[in-house]
Protein backbone atom coordinates (compact mmCIF):
# COMPACT_ATOMS: atom_id res chain seq x y z
CA UNK A 1 0.00 0.00 0.00
CA UNK A 2 1.31 3.44 -0.93
CA UNK A 3 2.06 5.71 2.00
CA UNK A 4 -0.42 8.42 2.91
CA UNK A 5 1.21 11.79 2.27
CA UNK A 6 0.42 14.41 4.88
CA UNK A 7 0.88 18.13 5.41
CA UNK A 8 0.46 20.28 8.51
CA UNK A 9 -0.81 23.85 8.81
CA UNK A 10 0.64 25.29 12.01
CA UNK A 11 3.90 25.26 13.94
CA UNK A 12 2.83 25.32 17.58
CA UNK A 13 2.51 22.65 20.27
CA UNK A 14 -0.24 20.63 18.60
CA UNK A 15 1.54 20.74 15.23
CA UNK A 16 4.75 19.46 16.82
CA UNK A 17 2.90 16.60 18.53
CA UNK A 18 1.23 15.69 15.24
CA UNK A 19 4.56 15.76 13.40
CA UNK A 20 6.20 13.51 16.01
CA UNK A 21 3.35 11.00 15.73
CA UNK A 22 3.37 11.04 11.92
CA UNK A 23 7.13 10.58 11.76
CA UNK A 24 6.83 7.52 13.99
CA UNK A 25 4.22 5.76 11.80
CA UNK A 26 5.34 3.84 8.71
CA UNK A 27 1.94 4.16 7.01
CA UNK A 28 2.34 7.89 6.43
CA UNK A 29 4.93 10.29 5.06
CA UNK A 30 4.98 13.81 6.46
CA UNK A 31 5.80 15.98 3.44
CA UNK A 32 5.28 19.67 4.17
CA UNK A 33 4.32 22.40 6.63
CA UNK A 34 2.86 25.89 6.31
CA UNK A 35 2.13 28.55 8.90
CA UNK A 36 1.74 32.23 9.63
CA UNK A 37 5.36 33.07 10.51
CA UNK A 38 8.00 32.35 7.87
CA UNK A 39 10.87 31.87 10.33
CA UNK A 40 8.92 29.36 12.42
CA UNK A 41 7.81 27.47 9.31
CA UNK A 42 11.43 27.21 8.16
CA UNK A 43 12.56 26.02 11.61
CA UNK A 44 9.73 23.47 11.78
CA UNK A 45 10.61 22.19 8.31
CA UNK A 46 14.25 21.79 9.25
CA UNK A 47 13.44 20.04 12.54
CA UNK A 48 11.27 17.43 10.85
CA UNK A 49 13.15 17.36 7.53
CA UNK A 50 10.11 18.37 5.47
CA UNK A 51 9.31 21.10 2.97
CA UNK A 52 8.47 24.58 4.28
CA UNK A 53 5.62 26.03 2.18
CA UNK A 54 5.02 29.77 2.14
CA UNK A 55 1.20 29.69 2.36
CA UNK A 56 -1.48 27.33 3.64
CA UNK A 57 -3.38 27.77 0.36
CA UNK A 58 -0.43 26.38 -1.60
CA UNK A 59 -0.02 23.49 0.84
CA UNK A 60 -3.65 22.31 0.87
CA UNK A 61 -3.88 22.52 -2.93
CA UNK A 62 -0.73 20.44 -3.46
CA UNK A 63 -1.51 17.46 -5.71
CA UNK A 64 1.07 15.45 -3.77
CA UNK A 65 -0.83 15.46 -0.47
CA UNK A 66 -3.65 13.18 0.70
CA UNK A 67 -4.19 14.36 4.28
CA UNK A 68 -4.10 17.80 5.93
CA UNK A 69 -3.75 18.47 9.66
CA UNK A 70 -5.06 21.91 10.70
CA UNK A 71 -3.27 23.08 13.87
CA UNK A 72 -3.35 26.85 13.65
CA UNK A 73 -5.30 29.95 14.75
CA UNK A 74 -8.96 29.18 15.56
CA UNK A 75 -10.31 31.80 13.18
CA UNK A 76 -8.64 30.06 10.20
CA UNK A 77 -9.83 26.51 10.92
CA UNK A 78 -12.99 26.73 8.85
CA UNK A 79 -11.40 28.30 5.77
CA UNK A 80 -8.49 25.85 5.72
CA UNK A 81 -10.68 22.79 6.28
CA UNK A 82 -13.12 23.84 3.54
CA UNK A 83 -10.33 24.59 1.05
CA UNK A 84 -8.61 21.28 1.77
CA UNK A 85 -11.82 19.29 1.31
CA UNK A 86 -12.56 21.14 -1.92
CA UNK A 87 -9.09 20.05 -3.07
CA UNK A 88 -10.06 16.41 -2.34
CA UNK A 89 -7.96 16.03 0.81
CA UNK A 90 -8.81 14.20 4.01
CA UNK A 91 -8.86 16.69 6.90
CA UNK A 92 -8.02 16.49 10.59
CA UNK A 93 -8.66 19.75 12.45
CA UNK A 94 -8.18 20.73 16.07
CA UNK A 95 -11.42 21.95 17.66
CA UNK A 96 -13.29 24.11 16.89
CA UNK A 97 -13.97 23.12 13.28
CA UNK A 98 -15.01 26.76 12.74
CA UNK A 99 -16.05 29.63 14.97
CA UNK A 100 -19.31 30.03 13.01
CA UNK A 101 -21.68 27.04 13.34
CA UNK A 102 -23.15 27.66 9.89
CA UNK A 103 -19.70 27.48 8.32
CA UNK A 104 -19.07 24.27 10.26
CA UNK A 105 -22.38 22.84 8.98
CA UNK A 106 -21.38 23.65 5.40
CA UNK A 107 -17.98 21.97 5.89
CA UNK A 108 -19.64 18.75 7.10
CA UNK A 109 -21.82 18.77 3.99
CA UNK A 110 -18.75 19.29 1.80
CA UNK A 111 -16.92 16.37 3.43
CA UNK A 112 -19.93 14.13 2.74
CA UNK A 113 -20.14 15.35 -0.86
CA UNK A 114 -16.43 14.69 -1.42
CA UNK A 115 -16.52 11.39 0.51
CA UNK A 116 -13.48 12.48 2.52
CA UNK A 117 -12.57 12.08 6.16
CA UNK A 118 -13.35 15.10 8.33
CA UNK A 119 -12.11 14.45 11.87
CA UNK A 120 -12.47 17.16 14.51
CA UNK A 121 -9.99 16.25 17.24
CA UNK A 122 -11.37 16.15 20.79
CA UNK A 123 -8.58 14.40 22.66
CA UNK A 124 -10.22 15.21 26.01
CA UNK A 125 -12.85 12.58 25.15
CA UNK A 126 -10.03 10.05 24.68
CA UNK A 127 -8.31 10.93 27.93
CA UNK A 128 -8.29 9.01 31.15
CA UNK A 129 -10.30 11.64 33.03
CA UNK A 130 -13.28 11.54 30.68
CA UNK A 131 -13.23 7.78 30.34
CA UNK A 132 -13.06 7.42 34.13
CA UNK A 133 -16.05 9.74 34.54
CA UNK A 134 -18.07 7.68 32.06
CA UNK A 135 -17.14 4.43 33.79
CA UNK A 136 -18.07 5.70 37.25
CA UNK A 137 -21.15 7.75 36.41
CA UNK A 138 -23.57 4.85 37.14
CA UNK A 139 -22.09 4.64 40.66
CA UNK A 140 -23.75 7.90 41.72
CA UNK A 141 -27.24 7.05 40.49
CA UNK A 142 -29.27 9.71 38.69
CA UNK A 143 -27.01 12.72 38.06
CA UNK A 144 -28.78 16.05 38.49
CA UNK A 145 -26.05 18.71 38.77
CA UNK A 146 -22.56 19.15 37.32
CA UNK A 147 -19.99 21.90 37.70
CA UNK A 148 -16.91 22.14 35.49
CA UNK A 149 -14.35 24.82 36.33
CA UNK A 150 -11.18 25.68 34.45
CA UNK A 151 -9.25 28.72 35.70
CA UNK A 152 -5.76 29.41 34.33
CA UNK A 153 -3.80 32.28 35.89
CA UNK A 154 -1.15 33.86 33.67
CA UNK A 155 1.20 36.68 34.54
CA UNK A 156 2.67 38.96 31.85
CA UNK A 157 0.21 37.85 29.20
CA UNK A 158 1.73 37.65 25.73
CA UNK A 159 -0.67 39.27 23.29
CA UNK A 160 -0.79 36.43 20.80
CA UNK A 161 -3.80 34.92 19.03
CA UNK A 162 -4.97 33.13 22.16
CA UNK A 163 -5.68 36.55 23.67
CA UNK A 164 -7.22 38.08 20.54
CA UNK A 165 -11.03 38.31 20.38
CA UNK A 166 -11.34 37.49 16.69
CA UNK A 167 -8.54 34.96 16.27
CA UNK A 168 -9.32 33.04 19.48
CA UNK A 169 -13.09 33.45 19.29
CA UNK A 170 -15.72 33.38 22.02
CA UNK A 171 -14.07 31.46 24.88
CA UNK A 172 -16.57 28.59 25.13
CA UNK A 173 -16.31 27.99 21.36
CA UNK A 174 -12.52 28.31 21.41
CA UNK A 175 -12.31 25.96 24.42
CA UNK A 176 -15.04 23.75 23.01
CA UNK A 177 -14.05 20.66 24.96
CA UNK A 178 -15.72 22.18 28.05
CA UNK A 179 -19.08 22.02 26.32
CA UNK A 180 -18.42 18.82 24.38
CA UNK A 181 -17.43 16.88 27.48
CA UNK A 182 -20.85 17.71 28.98
CA UNK A 183 -22.89 16.95 25.86
CA UNK A 184 -21.05 13.65 25.46
CA UNK A 185 -21.97 12.69 29.02
CA UNK A 186 -25.49 14.09 29.31
CA UNK A 187 -26.93 14.48 25.80
CA UNK A 188 -29.11 17.24 24.41
CA UNK A 189 -29.23 20.74 25.90
CA UNK A 190 -32.60 22.47 26.34
CA UNK A 191 -31.66 26.01 27.47
CA UNK A 192 -28.54 28.07 28.18
CA UNK A 193 -27.69 31.30 29.93
CA UNK A 194 -24.26 32.89 30.21
CA UNK A 195 -22.29 35.75 31.70
CA UNK A 196 -19.05 36.85 30.08
CA UNK A 197 -16.37 39.48 30.67
CA UNK A 198 -13.11 40.59 29.04
CA UNK A 199 -10.30 42.59 30.62
CA UNK A 200 -9.05 44.58 27.64
CA UNK A 201 -5.47 45.24 26.65
CA UNK A 202 -4.21 48.63 25.51
CA UNK A 203 -4.03 47.11 22.01
CA UNK A 204 -7.26 46.92 20.04
CA UNK A 205 -9.02 43.52 19.98
CA UNK A 206 -6.58 41.99 22.50
CA UNK A 207 -7.44 41.10 26.10
CA UNK A 208 -5.37 40.19 29.13
CA UNK A 209 -8.05 38.05 30.79
CA UNK A 210 -11.52 36.65 30.21
CA UNK A 211 -14.20 34.89 32.23
CA UNK A 212 -17.23 32.88 31.08
CA UNK A 213 -19.86 31.40 33.38
CA UNK A 214 -22.56 29.43 31.56
CA UNK A 215 -25.54 27.49 32.84
CA UNK A 216 -26.87 24.58 30.76
CA UNK A 217 -30.15 22.80 31.37
CA UNK A 218 -30.25 19.41 29.65
CA UNK A 219 -33.26 17.61 28.23
CA UNK A 220 -32.83 14.98 30.99
CA UNK A 221 -33.25 17.85 33.55
CA UNK A 222 -29.61 17.85 34.68
CA UNK A 223 -28.26 21.35 35.30
CA UNK A 224 -24.60 22.06 34.53
CA UNK A 225 -22.43 25.08 35.24
CA UNK A 226 -19.35 25.74 33.11
CA UNK A 227 -16.72 28.21 34.29
CA UNK A 228 -13.80 29.13 32.03
CA UNK A 229 -11.30 31.85 32.85
CA UNK A 230 -7.73 32.72 32.01
CA UNK A 231 -5.30 35.59 32.23
CA UNK A 232 -3.70 38.06 34.59
CA UNK A 233 -6.65 38.82 36.89
CA UNK A 234 -6.59 35.29 38.30
CA UNK A 235 -4.22 34.27 41.09
CA UNK A 236 -5.21 30.68 41.74
CA UNK A 237 -5.72 27.93 39.18
CA UNK A 238 -8.63 25.52 39.29
CA UNK A 239 -9.43 22.46 37.19
CA UNK A 240 -12.33 20.74 38.91
CA UNK A 241 -15.19 18.65 37.58
CA UNK A 242 -17.87 17.51 40.00
CA UNK A 243 -21.08 15.61 39.30
CA UNK A 244 -23.81 15.18 41.91
CA UNK A 245 -26.18 12.21 41.81
CA UNK A 246 -28.83 10.87 44.13
CA UNK A 247 -26.45 8.09 45.31
CA UNK A 248 -23.16 9.98 45.52
CA UNK A 249 -20.86 12.64 44.12
CA UNK A 250 -17.94 12.37 41.71
CA UNK A 251 -15.19 14.94 42.18
CA UNK A 252 -12.17 15.24 39.88
CA UNK A 253 -9.50 17.79 40.82
CA UNK A 254 -6.76 17.81 38.22
CA UNK A 255 -5.95 14.15 37.66
CA UNK A 256 -7.28 12.95 41.03
CA UNK A 257 -10.74 11.45 41.35
CA UNK A 258 -12.99 10.68 44.31
CA UNK A 259 -16.43 9.16 44.86
CA UNK A 260 -18.06 10.75 47.89
CA UNK A 261 -20.92 9.20 49.83
CA UNK A 262 -21.36 11.01 53.13
CA UNK A 263 -18.21 10.52 55.21
CA UNK A 264 -16.89 7.90 52.82
CA UNK A 265 -14.35 9.20 50.27
CA UNK A 266 -13.19 6.54 47.81
CA UNK A 267 -10.22 7.44 45.55
CA UNK A 268 -10.46 6.74 41.82
CA UNK A 269 -7.36 6.26 39.71
CA UNK A 270 -7.16 8.36 36.54
CA UNK A 271 -4.79 7.64 33.67
CA UNK A 272 -2.29 10.25 32.51
CA UNK A 273 -3.09 12.73 29.72
CA UNK A 274 0.24 11.97 28.05
CA UNK A 275 0.30 10.68 24.48
CA UNK A 276 -3.22 11.69 23.45
CA UNK A 277 -2.18 13.47 20.24
CA UNK A 278 -0.23 10.37 19.21
CA UNK A 279 -3.20 8.16 20.00
CA UNK A 280 -5.58 10.40 18.06
CA UNK A 281 -3.20 10.37 15.07
CA UNK A 282 -2.96 6.58 15.17
CA UNK A 283 -6.77 6.28 15.20
CA UNK A 284 -7.00 8.56 12.16
CA UNK A 285 -4.50 6.42 10.27
CA UNK A 286 -6.32 3.25 11.36
CA UNK A 287 -9.51 4.71 9.89
CA UNK A 288 -7.85 5.56 6.59
CA UNK A 289 -5.96 2.28 6.20
CA UNK A 290 -8.22 -0.25 7.94
CA UNK A 291 -11.61 1.52 8.04
CA UNK A 292 -11.69 1.31 11.84
CA UNK A 293 -14.17 3.55 13.59
CA UNK A 294 -13.13 6.82 15.24
CA UNK A 295 -14.03 7.84 18.80
CA UNK A 296 -15.95 11.01 17.84
CA UNK A 297 -18.15 12.08 14.95
CA UNK A 298 -17.93 15.59 13.47
CA UNK A 299 -21.68 15.95 13.98
CA UNK A 300 -21.12 15.67 17.75
CA UNK A 301 -18.49 18.41 17.60
CA UNK A 302 -20.87 20.56 15.54
CA UNK A 303 -23.60 20.13 18.16
CA UNK A 304 -21.22 21.23 20.93
CA UNK A 305 -20.32 24.26 18.78
CA UNK A 306 -24.00 25.13 18.38
CA UNK A 307 -24.42 25.00 22.16
CA UNK A 308 -21.33 27.23 22.57
CA UNK A 309 -22.80 29.70 20.07
CA UNK A 310 -26.00 29.75 22.13
CA UNK A 311 -23.94 30.70 25.20
CA UNK A 312 -22.35 33.55 23.21
CA UNK A 313 -25.77 34.84 22.19
CA UNK A 314 -27.06 34.46 25.76
CA UNK A 315 -24.13 36.48 27.12
CA UNK A 316 -24.57 39.23 24.52
CA UNK A 317 -28.35 39.47 24.98
CA UNK A 318 -28.39 38.76 28.73
CA UNK A 319 -31.21 36.33 28.14
CA UNK A 320 -32.13 32.66 28.34
CA UNK A 321 -31.66 30.90 25.00
CA UNK A 322 -33.61 27.80 23.99
CA UNK A 323 -32.10 25.24 21.66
Amino acid sequence: MAKIKAGIVGTGYAANKRAEALKADERVELVAVAGSTASRVEEFGQNFEIEAVDSWQKLVNSAELDLIFVCTVNSLHGAIAATALAADKHVVVEYPLALDPQQATDILALAAEKNKLLHVEHIELLGGLHQTIKQNLPEIGNAFYARYRTISPKRNVALNWKYHRTEFGFPLAAALSRIHRLTDLFGAVKTVSCQHRYWNSSRANYFTACLCNAQLKFANKLVAEVVYGKGDVFWQGDRTFEIHGDRGTLVFAGERGTIIRGDKHEPISVQSRRGLFARDTTLVLNFLTENNSLYVRPQASLYALQVAEATRIAAASESLISL
